[in-house]
C-alpha cells in the first residue's frame, strides 16, 4: 500500500520539461540550463573581460491575461529584493510589453500594487519575444523568451535567479502568483562562468512525496483505523483484551510514521527559506502535539477502579477525535499546497477514506441494532415474558 501510494503521489510532480537550448532565432549562447520548476530554462553567455552577461529566459504563460517574469536578486536567494523583468499583454494594444520592477517587501505583503520603476542594476538592454513570432497570441501554455544584457560587478560571477508567472495583470500591475510549492521554489543560484549550480532551493520533489505519503498514511488513514478498532471491537466479548492491543499497536505505529513525516516537514522548511505554508504548518504542529498527548496518555492510563478513570476517558476521547479530524483537514491542506488538488494521489486517498467511512457506518448501524435488540430483551426479561433459559438460548443463537 505504501509503495502504491508513493507512486501515485509522485505522478503530479512528474514533468516532461523540454531540454534547454543555446540556439534562438537571433542569437547563439554559450551555456544553457533547465530550471527546477515550471518547465523553464535559461541560456547565457558571459563575457569576463567586461563582466557582461547575456541571458535568455524561456517560460510559459498560465493564463491569456497573465504574466511571466524573471530577475536577479543582488543579495540573497529570495523573491524580496529581486530586480525583475515582467512580460505580459499590453491592456490597450494586446502586444507583449516588458517592464522593469523592483520587488520590495510591500509586494510580498500585498500592501500596495506592484508598479514599474527603473532598476538600480546596470541593465544594458532587454526584449521579450513570443514563440511563433509577433502574431503569436497569449494563451495557457504559450511560450515566451525574455532576453536581458546585464553588466555585473567585477569578479562577481554567482547570481541568484528568480522567476515566476501569474494569472492576472491589473492595468500594468502584475498580481500575486500562485502559491504552490513549485511556484514558491522558483529560485536558483548558479555561477555564470562555470555553469555550476549552487542552488539554495534544491529540487525537493522526492522529499515532499515522502513527507506527504508518511503523513497521509499515518494521520489520515492509520489513526482513524485505530480509533475504529477501539470503538467497535471492544464490545465483542470473544476478542477479550485483543481489541486493546490492536488499538494501541495501530496508534503507536501511526504516531511513529507521523513523527517521521513531521520531522521531514520541519526539514523541508529549513531547506526552503522564504517558502512558508502558515495554515499547513500550524495544523501539522497541532496534530503532532495531540498525537504526542495521546501516546503519553497510554502510559498514564489509570486502572478501571481508579476514581480518575472517567476523567481520563473523557480526555482520551476528546484529544483522540480532535487529532483524527485535524489530521483529515491537514492531509487535504497538504494536497492543496503541493498543487495536487486534482491528482490521482488525492483520488487514491479519498477512496481509502471513503472505505473507512463506509466501514464506520456499517459498524455503527450494527452496534445500534445489537443495542436495541439487547434493550428489548432486557425489557421483556424485566416483565417476566422471557426467562434465563431464553436468555441462554438467545446467547447461543448470537
Amino acid at each position: 500500500m505504501l509503495l502504491l501510494y508513493l507512486f501515485l503521489l509522485l505522478l503530479p510532480h512528474t514533468a516532461f520539461s523540454s531540454h534547454c537550448t543555446t540556439q534562438t532565432n537571433t542569437k547563439t549562447f554559450q551555456k544553457c540550463m533547465n530550471l527546477p520548476t515550471q518547465q523553464a530554462s535559461i541560456a547565457w553567455t558571459f563575457h569576463p573581460y567586461n563582466s557582461t552577461l547575456e541571458l535568455a529566459f524561456f517560460g510559459t504563460f498560465i493564463s491569456p491575461s497573465g504574466w511571466v517574469g524573471c530577475g536577479i536578486n543582488p543579495t540573497s536567494p529570495e523573491m524580496t529584493g529581486t530586480r525583475a523583468l515582467i512580460a505580459f499583454p499590453d491592456p490597450n494594444s494586446g502586444q507583449i510589453v516588458l517592464l522593469p520592477y523592483i520587488l520590495d517587501p510591500t509586494v510580498k505583503l500585498q500592501k500596495s500594487p506592484l508598479l514599474s520603476r527603473p532598476l538600480d542594476i546596470h541593465l544594458l538592454s532587454s526584449t521579450a519575444t513570443m514563440y511563433g513570432g509577433k502574431l503569436a497570441t497569449v494563451h495557457n501554455g504559450a511560450a515566451i523568451q525574455i532576453y536581458a544584457s546585464i553588466k555585473l560587478k567585477p569578479n562577481k560571477t554567482k547570481i541568484h535567479l528568480v522567476w515566476n508567472r501569474g494569472l492576472y495583470v491589473q492595468g500594468y500591475s502584475p498580481t500575486i502568483h500562485p502559491t504552490t510549492s513549485s511556484d514558491l521554489s522558483s529560485i536558483t543560484t548558479f555561477d555564470v562562468l562555470s555553469g555550476s549550480s549552487a542552488s539554495q532551493h534544491h529540487d525537493l520533489t522526492g522529499l515532499r512525496v515522502i513527507h506527504g505519503t508518511l503523513n497521509a498514511i499515518s494521520w489520515g488513514l492509520l489513526l482513524p483505523m485505530g480509533a475504529i478498532s477501539a470503538r467497535y471491537l471492544r464490545h465483542i466479548q470473544a476478542l477479550g483484551t485483543t481489541w486493546f492491543y490492536a488499538h494501541a499497536g495501530i496508534q503507536l505505529f501511526a504516531f511513529t510514521l507521523g513523527t517521521a513525516g513531521f520531522a521531514l516537514g520541519i526539514r523541508l522548511g529549513q531547506l526552503s527559506p522564504g517558502v512558508e505554508y502558515g495554515l499547513h504548518r500550524k495544523l501539522g504542529i497541532a496534530v503532532f502535539c495531540l498525537g504526542a498527548l495521546q501516546t503519553l496518555a497510554l502510559f498514564f492510563r489509570p486502572n478501571a477502579r481508579n476514581k480518575f478513570r472517567k476523567y481520563w476517558k473523557s480526555y482520551h476521547h476528546f484529544v483522540g477525535y480532535s487529532c483524527v479530524v485535524l489530521g483529515f483537514v491537514n492531509v487535504f491542506q497538504g494536497f492543496q499546497v503541493m498543487g495536487a488538488s486534482r491528482s490521482y494521489a488525492k483520488l487514491c486517498y479519498c477512496l481509502g477514506l471513503s472505505t473507512l467511512i463506509g466501514i464506520c457506518i456499517a459498524l455503527e448501524v450494527n452496534s445500534w441494532v445489537v443495542f436495541c435488540r439487547k434493550s428489548k430483551e432486557e425489557k421483556l426479561r424485566r416483565e417476566g415474558l422471557i426467562g434465563v433459559s431464553d436468555k441462554g438460548s438467545s446467547a447461543i443463537h448470537h
